[in-house]
């Protein structure tokens, strides 16, 4: 019991039609439910914002998606809205296979700091509770999927790399929206973090 796969925000909102979707997103659901037999354990993550959320441009008067702000915890993306709690986009597409899910981690759920990370809200400190769970578990063979590749997947990965996990993604089973080069230098940070590209 070593190897846990990390499914990353699979949810109608970063699916096409959704509010923030990633192009193809969709097109990852098959593989990444093949996959899932492969391994020791399944994550789910699930992005999970308040209305009010402060990562929404439409909560920053007289700003557009997809520029930037500072936080008092860095740099932050103000996004369209998505993922709002209880409504449909914030639901996992509907063709992904819950049943081999061991746990979900929700995050993104503080109205006034955004998460990527799988591990950490975006402040780098905030835990989400799940290094403790794969640690007691004794899963330290870590591998990512989903949407996006150059947010909150490539967070993650560095963040479990910096944990000590042996971190991988699995590049053909993610897709990214690439802003203004953020892709290319997602991999460059998982590279230099020592995250396998594979």
């Amino acid at each position: 019991m070593t190897r846990a796969l990390i499914v990353i925000d699979m949810q109608r909102d970063f699916c096409p039609g959704g509010a923030l979707a990633v192009a193809g997103g969709d097109e990852l659901v098959a593989p990444i439910n093949a996959m899932m037999r492969d391994f020791d354990a399944v994550v789910l993550t699930q992005d999970w914002h308040p209305a009010d959320h402060r990562s929404f441009a439409a909560n920053h008067p007289g700003t557009e998606p997809f520029s930037v702000v500072q936080m008092d915890y860095g740099p932050q993306v103000l996004w369209p809205a998505h993922c709002v709690i209880g409504s449909a986009g914030a639901d996992f597409h509907p063709g992904l296979d819950l049943s081999r899910a061991d746990l979900v981690i929700r995050k993104g759920f503080r109205p006034r700091i955004d998460s990527y990370s799988a591990f950490f809200d975006n402040d780098h400190a905030t835990p989400t509770g799940l290094a403790g769970y794969l640690g007691e578990r004794g899963l330290r063979d870590v591998t990512f999927v989903g949407l996006a590749h150059d947010f909150c997947v490539a967070w993650s990965a560095i963040d479990a790399a910096k944990l000590g996990f042996s971190a991988t993604v699995v590049e053909s089973a993610c897709r990214a929206i690439d802003l203004d080069g953020s892709l290319a230098a997602a991999r460059q940070s998982m590279t230099q973090a020592g995250v396998v590209l594979a």
